[in-house]
């Protein structure tokens, strides 16, 4: 009877609304081969935001640096969206696509407060 109610309760927990949209992330790091930065992007929206590591003075362990979605970078028309890293070793930011228009955007962490993307373009 337990293994019953525990079946059904991992039904319901999977037909939930916030288990429809588990898995809705893309995570790329940046290719710049000395730059600890992960990227974010929501496939759904296109919003893009990134986090890296940090030192935090006289600790022994860093912080995680997050920066928000800035200009271009904020949730956008639902698409079908995707990150692209250049193989440029020097480059630190990546490639937003919409993989139904075809249009890109490069995103890139500025002045180390947010991401921004720049207009989308074929």
């Amino acid at each position: 009877m337990r293994a019953a109610i525990r079946l059904l309760s991992l039904g319901a927990a999977l037909a939930s609304p916030g288990a429809a949209l588990a898995g809705n992330y893309e995570f790329l790091a940046a290719p710049q081969t000395d730059l600890n930065r992960v990227f974010r992007l929501d496939r759904a929206s296109g919003e893009v935001g990134a986090c890296q590591y940090g030192l935090k003075e006289g600790a022994a362990i860093g912080v995680t640096l997050c920066y928000p979605p800035g200009e271009g970078a904020k949730a956008g028309p639902f698409s079908e969206y995707a990150l692209v890293a250049s193989r440029h070793t020097g480059e630190g930011g990546v490639f937003r696509v919409d993989l139904r228009s075809g249009q890109m955007s490069i995103c890139f962490v500025l002045n180390e407060s947010s991401v921004v993307c720049t207009p989308p373009a074929k």
